[in-house]
């Protein structure tokens, strides 16, 4: 990705999401989608318990959780279509994550700037669990162009010096 100086916006795809559900579930998936970035469009009671509703999602909200989240909020009970609706302009930003001050590109991510933030705390805590202590303390940062926006340290394991005690009888 080039510099963020260079660029003049960034276009994101958008999907126009049908959700067909009880309407007992309503209140929890609009949460959901609202939580995703969404925007409801329309809201339409097909029956007394049964209602459409239709949102605008960015597809990065919804490549990685969002199905197992619907169906485990209506309890498998919900249906889910969407087709691509276009590009809009959105503030995505590239968050790195630095082991030791070195980029790890493997880590990097495009993300809204809004989740930026909550993103890199959760995934700096996340290395520290999962990284092995060393001799020495690793830093594990999370940044977004050259600002630092969390960080986290593994501390080294403490060296263990057992003196010898020789008794002389």
């Amino acid at each position: 990705m080039p510099a963020a100086t260079t660029i003049d916006e960034i276009d994101e795809p958008y999907i126009r999401a049908n959700i067909i559900t009880a309407s007992e579930y309503i209140g929890q998936i609009m949460s959901l989608c609202l939580d995703k970035r969404g925007t409801l469009v329309n809201q339409h009671y097909l029956t007394a318990e049964r209602a459409e509703l239709v949102f605008n999602l960015p597809l990065g909200e919804i490549v990685f959780d969002f199905y197992d989240k619907l169906k485990s909020i209506s309890r498998g009970y919900a249906s889910f279509d969407y087709h691509i609706s276009g590009y809009k302009p959105a503030k995505l930003v590239r968050l790195d994550i630095l082991l030791n001050g070195e980029m790890v590109d493997a880590l990097s991510t495009l993300i809204h700037f809004d989740n930026a933030y909550n993103f890199g705390r959760r995934m700096c805590e996340k290395l520290k669990e999962l990284i092995p202590r060393q001799q020495f303390d690793i830093a594990i940062q999370a940044a977004i162009g050259a600002k630092i926006i969390a960080r986290e340290t593994v501390k080294a394991v403490r060296k263990m010096l057992l003196q010898n005690v020789m008794v002389v009888i």
